[in-house]
């Protein structure tokens, strides 16, 4: 059984996550947080509020890090407004180093749709890293379901990338689960989400997704580009 004590790496990763298995989200976030208390960080795109409101419950004032990439959808946004209004957690905007028109006077303007890699990068990725720095563990909301590619998603892994513990509550999770939580809890919802678009991000690389395709196909479409590079 894991404590406080637990020496953190791969393997201890990788046993927490067999130990889990099958275990609820709401085990899952006991479990985070009697392992990792205020060393740990939810990371919520504000697509849902669920993250923020299973964290809450446990950890008054729980750190919820949402990257402002200067994209975003307004309605975003907003959601991520209400649910620091509705809920007591802490927002921890991640910000890039350079501005919008910062980033556009120095590589012109609409990078992401010249090189949206280097654009993520800059917007996402590295404020994600800068912003983990002095934490223990993070928390995302990715699904198995979201993408071929997150289809063997653990529950817990070890980030090598950013040297701490990655917990994925809902990973499990169908579209199904995702509904009747948020139907359950009331939870602030996103708009956009009802309104076609099943994979929110920055809103020049996201578009409607028609019945029946792949919830992502909406993202950077026409692209090979299929992850920004914070789950990879």
């Amino acid at each position: 059984m894991t404590t406080q004590a637990t020496v953190w790496n791969a393997q201890a990763c990788a046993e927490a996550n067999e130990s889990l298995a099958g275990a609820s989200a709401a085990h899952i976030a006991d479990w985070a947080v009697a392992n990792f208390g205020k060393k740990l960080i939810v990371a919520a795109s504000m697509q849902d509020t669920i993250l923020p409101h299973l964290f809450s419950k446990r950890l008054t004032g729980v750190d919820v890090l949402f990257l402002e990439t200067g994209y975003h959808f307004k309605e975003t946004i907003e959601t991520r407004d209400e649910a620091a209004r509705r809920f007591p957690i802490t927002i921890v905007d991640a910000t890039a180093a350079k501005t919008v028109a910062e980033q556009d006077a120095e590589f012109g303007k609409d990078l992401f749709a010249r090189d949206p890699n280097l654009c993520c990068f800059m917007r996402k990725v590295d404020p994600l890293a800068r912003s983990l720095a002095g934490y223990d563990a993070w928390v995302t909301g990715a699904r198995r379901v979201d993408a071929v590619t997150r289809s063997e998603l653990p529950l817990v892994t070890w980030d090598e990338g950013h040297g701490l513990v990655k917990i994925n509550p809902i990973a499990a999770w169908s579209d199904m689960d995702v509904e009747v939580y948020q139907v359950v809890n009331v939870l602030p919802r996103n708009p956009m989400v009802a309104q076609g678009y099943p994979s929110i991000g920055c809103e020049p690389c996201t578009n409607k997704v028609k019945p029946g395709e792949d919830p992502r196909s909406g993202r950077w479409s026409g692209q090979e580009k299929t992850e920004c590079g914070i789950h990879e």
